[in-house]
């Protein structure tokens, strides 16, 4: 096949290719770096118009292609042409073997109906305002008027009459069976108001369809919006569901999918409301995937009423989730999915092996006894130390540990350190361009491709769509802190040198603090010799502090037995208030106790106490 008339040009600072394939205008824009695999987007009308996703995934690397058939609405003979293209531009052209298909208003028809017939040439199916039915429009025999010459020129290519239009069974909508069965990732945004061609008749009965089938689809409907303007201005979420889909992306993905999601999905897809808690530490607390998923989630179930919890404390790890559980996350709500994340943070603050476990298994049990359909999501980051172990396959220890948690409950996990590992010896980025250990926007989009892929494979009919609780097997440790709470200060008695402030601040204002651990109550002691008592009833007992730069030893004793010390100090306190959890002892006998501390003489002696953390299982 010989391409003819070719002219070189620039379009938008790239070069542009011009030519005619059987006597039909193409277009062939390449970009200034090509992007591995060669992809490219296929245009299936108006090029140029709303080009914003087209632009970004150019500027990535993506060639963009364009054959004019204009006036042939999808038919058999417009089929035939796109193949023609297709055989040109992946044995002439060298570009991949998958296109990333575009389908805008009348070019749905064409997308559509060329994709069903020749699925395996496609990696995803972006369709923006898409005509689906053509009695809709141009035919005008629903909520919208008849476009009179668009509609004689498509009766005429179909050959069809106005007496027999309505029994036409070619249109998109009439081949919905085959689209699904083909597995074609979807993305579909129309405007809720479109008055040329009705949301309604057209895009919301294939979200209907793939959803009540269990396919996958993923969905932006712009309230107030008409047919125009097309696309989206800010194109991130067309460009990122193209890109997770490429041939060879979820290579580098880490899902352990245990279990199921079937609870949450019931919720969403059936109640139409959700309560999801975000339960973590800076990366969660920071803006990144988080906000990224809960848009996601609004965007997949859009009729779902969502209640989001937001519990990340930086510095926090699974010992201080645990004891968190009640006050930042079950007060604020129950959720039916949760997302748990305490890996770099576990490792940082140097809690052992068995403390990893105690308290990865408290929050799992707590969370599955205040509601035993929760579904519990497991997410693993990285950070420094961990990117050359895992570049030679070596799992550190944490992860092993909070897998071992994951294996037990059977909860499914996403291990997003172990893919950025290996896509950063792979060469698609470096440390920097992901934004390192707190990602840029850049690197957050990595962990939210992934927790999106692990919902799009958990996606079921309706019809398979049963609660069912979740069993609590015997504990993997029996002292995890299943039963972790937040005693307040005021408990503490018999103070000496210490005292309760009720607005917390530092004396140096250039230290930094953290959100929830600064104007609040604090029970706060500077000298030396100073003590308390503290009583409680549990089978363990610590501190939730906020250790700055004069953070000091402290002693303790449980029930008279000899003081031992503890040093309150951290790698971050000459700058910073951080907050941390001393845990004391770990393995008493469930029952009263009386806990002693005193400061000793020395250079640090300054103790600052937000809660006691308890851990009091109810016999």
């Amino acid at each position: 096949m010989k391409a003819e008339e070719v002219r070189i040009s620039e379009w938008e600072g790239y070069q542009r290719k011009d030519f005619k394939l059987d006597g039909h205008e193409c277009i062939l824009v390449m970009p200034k770096e090509v992007h591995p695999g060669k992809p490219w987007v296929w245009r299936a009308e108006f090029f140029g118009a709303f080009d914003y996703a087209d632009r970004a995934l150019l500027e990535k690397g993506w060639h963009i292609a364009y054959m004019m058939i204009s006036d042939m609405y999808g038919c058999p003979e417009s089929i035939s042409l796109m193949e023609m293209f297709y055989q040109y531009i992946t044995e002439e052209e060298g570009l991949n073997k998958k296109a990333d298909l575009f389908g805008f208003s009348r070019g749905g028809l064409y997308s559509v109906n060329y994709t069903v017939k020749n699925p395996e040439t496609i990696s995803t199916l972006y369709l923006d305002a898409p005509v689906m039915n053509v009695t809709s429009w141009p035919g005008g025999y629903g909520a919208s008027e008849r476009y009179s010459k668009e509609w004689e020129e498509c009766k005429a290519v179909y050959h069809l009459t106005d007496e027999n239009a309505l029994e036409f069974r070619g249109n998109p909508l009439d081949k919905m069976p085959q689209l699904l069965k083909a597995g074609i990732r979807i993305m579909l945004v129309a405007g809720a108001v479109d008055s040329v061609v009705p949301y309604q008749e057209n895009g919301a009965n294939l979200v209907r369809y793939y959803e009540e089938n269990g396919g996958q689809i993923k969905v932006i409907v712009k309230p107030d919006c008409d047919h125009h303007p097309h696309s989206l201005e800010n194109p991130e979420p067309v460009v990122d569901f193209i890109k997770r889909y490429q041939p060879g992306y979820a290579d580098k993905v880490h899902i352990h999918a245990r279990g199921n999601l079937n609870n949450a999905f019931y919720k969403f897809n059936i109640e139409k409301k959700g309560c999801v808690a975000f339960l973590g530490g800076s990366i969660t607390e920071m803006r990144g995937w988080c906000a990224q998923i809960r848009e996601d989630l609004r965007q997949r179930f859009p009729d779902t009423q969502f209640t989001f919890i937001k519990a990340g404390l930086p510095s926090a790890g699974s010992t201080p989730h645990a004891f968190r559980m009640e006050q930042d996350v079950l007060q604020h709500g129950t959720p039916d999915l949760m997302f748990v994340e305490a890996a770099v943070n576990d490792d940082t603050n140097h809690f052992t092996g068995e403390e990893q476990i105690q308290g990865m298994e408290g929050i799992v049990r707590h969370a599955l006894r205040v509601n035993p359909k929760m579904d519990i999501i497991f997410l693993h980051f990285i950070y420094d130390p961990f990117i050359e172990p895992l570049q030679k396959r070596e799992q550190p220890e944490v992860f092993t540990n909070h897998e071992k948690v994951a294996e037990h409950y059977q909860l499914p996990s996403i291990h997003l350190a172990q893919e950025v590992a290996e896509r950063m010896k792979a060469g698609e980025f470096d440390w920097n361009q992901f934004g390192g250990t707190h990602p840029g926007w850049f690197g957050h989009k990595y962990y939210t491709a992934a927790i999106n892929l692990l919902l799009d494979q958990e996606t079921k009919p309706f019809d398979d769509l049963q609660e069912q609780k979740h069993s609590l097997p015997t504990p993997l440790n029996p002292f995890s802190y299943a039963d972790g709470k937040l005693v307040p200060i005021s408990e503490a008695q018999k103070l000496k040198g210490f005292e309760i402030v009720n607005d917390w601040t530092p004396d140096d204002p250039q230290i930094a603090t953290r959100p929830g651990f600064v104007h609040v109550p604090m029970l706060h002691a500077s000298q030396g010799k100073s003590s308390l008592t503290f009583s409680f009833t549990g089978t363990a007992v610590g501190i939730f502090c906020a250790a700055g730069p004069k953070a000091c030893i402290l002693e303790y004793s449980i029930d008279g037995a000899p003081y031992k010390k503890i040093d309150t100090y951290t790698e971050w306190s000459s700058g910073l208030y951080i907050p941390w959890v001393y845990m004391f002892e770990k393995k008493l006998e469930n029952k009263p106790h009386t806990l002693k501390l005193r400061i000793p003489k020395g250079k640090r002696t300054e103790c600052v106490i937000r809660d006691f953390v308890v851990n009091c299982p109810q016999e």
